[in-house]
């Protein structure tokens, strides 16, 4: 779970500075990487990136449930 956890937060940070790229410069390093926005390579990363987000949702509501967030904790 861990694993999967680190993964989509690299995959959601990806995202993330793809579209400040998109914001500042009107460029898509993804669809430059990988031959366009509709080549089959870059919408997997789209779709990716999309399906990543919705499972940080879940990290995310636990934290509220449990009335402290994970950088908030002690060890």
């Amino acid at each position: 779970m861990r694993a999967l956890n680190i993964i989509t937060l690299l995959l959601i940070i990806v995202g993330g500075l793809n579209w400040l790229l998109v914001g500042l410069f009107q460029f898509d390093l993804v669809a430059a990487i990988f031959g366009g926005q509709t080549a089959a390579l870059a919408r997997a990363v789209y779709i990716l990136v999309g399906l990543s987000a919705l499972w940080q949702l879940v990290p995310l509501f636990r934290s509220f449930d449990s009335g402290e967030t994970a950088a908030q904790r002690r060890t």
